[in-house]
């Protein structure tokens, strides 16, 4: 209804419009001159507004016309019948552009759906592909290691129990991982995450997914570069905790043992920039900007398996706090994942109240 209101409001603004450029024409234009200024004022409508907007223009332009400046003038009787022919194109143009407009309207909003569409049916094709491959190899792990176990268990060494046990468990705890980021992309996408913020400091942040993924990082050489004078962030710590933890995961799982990864923290003028640097090699074949798209792998990714959501839900947290997440390619091989959090004016601290004496507060109480 507003928008329609907002069309017929346009439809008046540009007969007023014609009707003041047609008064500052006369006696130095011929009318068929102005005519064209009218005719212009409905082109435009019909362009930017819809059909019923045009039609309106149509009619306001066309009376205007006649009453001001066909003779004669101020009535709608019209001696010459060239005119009449005038107003009848008037009126066709604005006809046949709204429509033209509206046909082209209606196969972009076609041509829009048709593309929703299709990327519904790439995700969902996507989707069925990660968990017929992803979910299904670390299944068939864990349920060939089990039933090892559960019919040669009593017989084998205690090694090679403790070495099928040990499969088990990080196969179901990396299929529960997995499980876990679809669900978290679903409540993403569906603005079901809440953003908690609060003032925490980036420090402990980062040490508590340093000490999370201490297991998986083992493997290789970590450097953790953080000032101690951070300022403090306005963020949502567990969220911020597990978009580092994916990167410091991501970098662990895609490089070779006993390379360095490195995790920096620096303020950039207003920003706070979080680095997660590795040394795995050549990767020029990996699109940076594909990496961050849901169910995408890079070169490197699609190594290890995955249902490539990891990246896509970095991005997605790290923009809920105004952020934004990029990669970038590390000088002399590797991948260079940073996350840019806004800094806010840090709270002032009140000042402390005075304590009372151990005698009670100050009175002017006589009997004290």
């Amino acid at each position: 209804m507003r928008s329609a209101w907002t069309g017929y409001a346009w439809a008046v603004g540009a007969a007023v419009a014609a009707t003041l450029a047609g008064f500052a024409m006369r006696g130095r234009f011929d009318l068929v001159n102005i005519a064209m200024v009218y005719l212009l004022a409905v082109v435009l409508v019909a362009l930017y507004q819809p059909r019923g907007s045009a039609i309106a223009a149509s009619v306001l332009c066309v009376a205007a016309f006649d009453v001001l400046f066909v003779p004669p003038e101020g009535t709608f009787t019209v001696h010459d019948a060239q005119y009449v022919l005038t107003f009848a194109i008037m009126l066709g143009v604005g006809l046949i552009i709204s429509r033209l407009v509206e046909r082209v309207r209606h196969q972009a909003r076609a041509q829009a759906l048709l593309e929703i569409e299709a990327e519904t049916e790439r995700i969902r094709s996507a989707l069925l592909a990660s968990i017929s491959h992803d979910l299904r190899t670390p299944l068939a792990v864990v349920a060939g290691a089990s039933s090892t176990l559960v019919e040669s268990g009593e017989r084998m060494p205690p090694e090679a129990r403790q070495a099928l046990a040990r499969s088990v468990f990080d196969q179901s705890r990396d299929l529960s991982e997995r499980v876990s980021k679809l669900l978290q992309m679903t409540r993403l996408d569906t603005g079901a995450i809440r953003v908690e913020r609060d003032w925490t400091s980036m420090v402990d942040v980062a040490d508590s997914a340093v000490r999370r993924l201490s297991d998986r990082l083992a493997a290789h050489r970590l450097i953790v570069d953080i000032p101690g004078d951070l300022p403090l962030v306005r963020v949502d710590a567990a969220l911020i905790e597990q978009t580092l933890g994916n990167l410091l995961e991501n970098a662990a799982k895609h490089t070779p043992s006993g390379t360095i990864v490195r995790l920096r923290v620096k303020v950039d003028g207003q920003r706070l920039v979080l680095s997660v640097e590795d040394h795995g090699g050549d990767v020029a074949d990996i699109d940076l900007k594909r990496m961050f798209r849901k169910f995408q792998h890079g070169s490197m990714e699609g190594t290890a398996g995955g249902v490539g959501l990891g990246l896509a839900i970095c991005r997605a947290i790290v923009r809920l706090h105004g952020g934004d997440c990029w990669a970038e390619r590390t000088p002399g091989g590797g991948m260079t994942f940073r996350i840019s959090l806004p800094l806010e004016r840090t709270p002032e601290i009140p000042a402390e109240m005075p304590s009372a004496s151990a005698d009670g507060p100050a009175t002017d109480d006589p009997r004290r």
